[in-house]
């Protein structure tokens, strides 16, 4: 895999992902996604940083051939969480959303940590 291309379509598809779902994840067009694995366009700094995101990948890896792809990072590992956190508690009322906000600032007192407001 020498261009970014080959390595977008390669980390999108093992990521299960299709140009239209990858596109809807990251909130662009399906164009950007094509254009980019055919090395049409280079890459916007935000377009690239949601690319790994979503894709879980080490952008060097994807702008350059650099390192692993997989990013194994603890900032990869918390934003997968949050990402879990989100996606369950958004289907959740207002008021559910607030008692489990309650709930987490609870825990992180009894922890030892001071929540924040």
């Amino acid at each position: 895999m020498n261009t970014l291309g080959e390595r977008l379509k390669y980390a999108r598809k093992k990521g299960g992902y299709t140009q239209e779902s990858l596109s809807e994840a990251i909130g662009i067009s399906r164009g950007v996604i094509f254009n980019l694995e055919k090395d049409k366009t280079e890459p916007q700094g935000i377009v690239v940083n949601a690319v790994c995101q979503t894709l879980k990948i080490n952008k060097d890896w994807l702008l350059y051939g650099v390192g692993n792809m997989e990013d194994k990072s603890e900032t990869s590992r918390s934003a997968k969480i949050l990402t879990e956190l989100y996606d369950s508690a958004k289907s959740l009322s207002e008021e559910e959303q607030l008692f489990l906000l309650d709930t987490i600032k609870a825990l992180k007192f009894r922890l030892g940590e001071n929540p924040k407001a």
